[in-house]
């Protein structure tokens, strides 16, 4: 691919390519109560293409984070987004009976994704052949962070603090977790303990490598913590992680779920094109296609003097 961009990241960022979207692709989901419509938005150039599966944040739908996408898409990736039953698109009552398993369903709608990933493949003209089935990432921003989280290992505990079922699935070899709420108990506000007690996650089992994204102005109306609580994935979990940290960023990460959306509240492009950039070259890295991009974004970020986040990594 001709041409390159470090940005602000010092790692050599290939110049975009076209991209092909489609959407929607119905999956066949009888116990779901609704077909399950995803998008699949691909590259139109390149071959051993590896994927990312991107869970929206709660209310959203497969038609939002447009900023990630369309960056990930035109890098190299093909990106699978499921709209998940709490899309504002659907309606879905709270008196619903699939409401109180709103979290579950969310998982089985990305592991319903990797099962079907031939058809899929197969739903987006000249995409057929092209995939890396052995490079799959997960990926998700807020209640998405919780969905891709199960799949990389986390466990959601019962009132009494019991885990859950295990739902790691080995094909998942990284994850992105942007802005995933921290662990539940007495860290959470009343009202988020009653009206959300699937938020309440234990990191003891996820293990699977990953990036976190957080914001230390993201005061999430859900804890009575601060901004840490968003930092819980990284620190209350094993294994081989990395924490990006955007100054000043709010939930939104300086606006990532659209392009001109109206629940952004901090926008940056700065957060933004850093955001794309480093979770590039983090799943790069992870995935094993380049040894080089993560290690240069992680020293041109430590050595900026005009830095908008830092990097730890363990």
């Amino acid at each position: 691919m001709p041409g390159s961009d470090t940005g602000t990241t010092g790692a050599t960022v290939p110049a975009p390519t076209p991209i092909v979207s489609v959407k929607p692709v119905s999956l066949s989901a009888p116990a779901r109560g609704a077909d399950l419509q995803v998008r699949v938005s691909a590259p139109a150039l390149g071959h051993e293409l590896p994927i990312i599966v991107f869970s929206h944040g709660f209310g959203s739908s497969s038609d939002g984070y447009g900023p990630l996408v369309d960056f990930w898409a035109s890098h190299g990736f093909v990106v699978i987004q499921p709209t998940h039953l709490d899309s504002r698109t659907l309606s879905l009552s709270a008196d619903d009976p699939r409401t109180p398993r709103i979290w579950h369903f969310r998982v089985e709608d990305m592991k319903r994704i990797l099962d079907r990933l031939d058809l899929l493949e197969a739903a987006v003209p000249g995409l057929s052949g092209r995939l890396d089935k052995s490079r799959i990432a997960a990926a998700g921003h807020s209640f998405g962070g919780q969905t891709a989280g199960s799949l990389l290992g986390l466990r959601v505990l019962d009132p009494e603090g019991k885990k859950g079922e295990d739902l790691y699935d080995p094909r998942i070899k990284a994850g992105v977790l942007l802005a995933t709420a921290g662990q539940g108990g007495t860290d959470l506000t009343p009202f988020a303990a009653e009206r959300y007690p699937f938020m309440n996650p234990s990191f003891a089992d996820m293990t699977a490598p990953a990036l976190v994204v957080a914001g230390d102005q993201d005061n999430s109306p859900l804890t009575v913590r601060g901004p840490d609580w968003l930092t819980d994935p990284y620190f209350l979990s094993p294994g081989d992680k990395s924490l990006l940290t955007l100054f000043g960023a709010e939930h939104s990460l300086g606006g990532i779920p659209g392009y001109e959306v109206k629940e952004t509240t901090d926008e940056n492009p700065r957060h933004v094109a850093l955001i794309q950039r480093l979770t590039w070259a983090y799943l790069r890295d992870a995935l094993d296609l380049d040894d080089s991009s993560w290690s240069a974004a992680r020293k041109a970020l430590r050595d900026s003097t005009d830095p908008v986040g830092r990097i730890e990594s363990r």
